[in-house]
């Protein structure tokens, strides 16, 4: 079973994501803050991580980063979730590595259909 982790502050977004993605298949995983969400992607080593920018204790970009130039997390797909639909926040997002970046508020179907395009067998 593939796992994914989703990162974000808002409890409601995370539990939405969770509820279609876990009957999708996917084992999910999820983190609340920044530091928790870094410390779990270390500890689960995803096949996925669905991230928000914006959260307390450490921003997305900074994990996407870190995860991203390390060998060991580093093909580890990210799709950015994000409120901010600035171009220069898409460009910071491609510059630390995400995947994907999908503004908020987003279509929960077109997230899902972007995670089963990146962990299709």
């Amino acid at each position: 079973m593939k796992k994914i982790l989703i990162i974000d502050d808002e409890q409601d977004i995370v539990e939405s994501l969770k509820f279609v993605l876990d009957s999708e298949g996917y084992d999910c995983f999820t983190a609340y803050n920044g530091d928790d969400g870094l410390k779990s992607a270390k500890e689960i080593v995803p096949d996925l991580i669905l991230l928000d920018i914006m959260m307390p204790k450490m921003n997305g970009y900074k994990i996407s980063r870190l995860l991203k130039f390390d060998n060991k997390y580093k093909n580890i797909p990210i799709i950015m979730l994000t409120a901010r639909s600035q171009e220069e926040d898409k460009l910071i997002g491609e510059e630390t590595g995400a995947d994907e970046y999908i503004t908020k508020p987003f279509d929960l179907e077109f997230v899902v259909g972007k995670v089963n395009q990146y962990l299709k067998d």
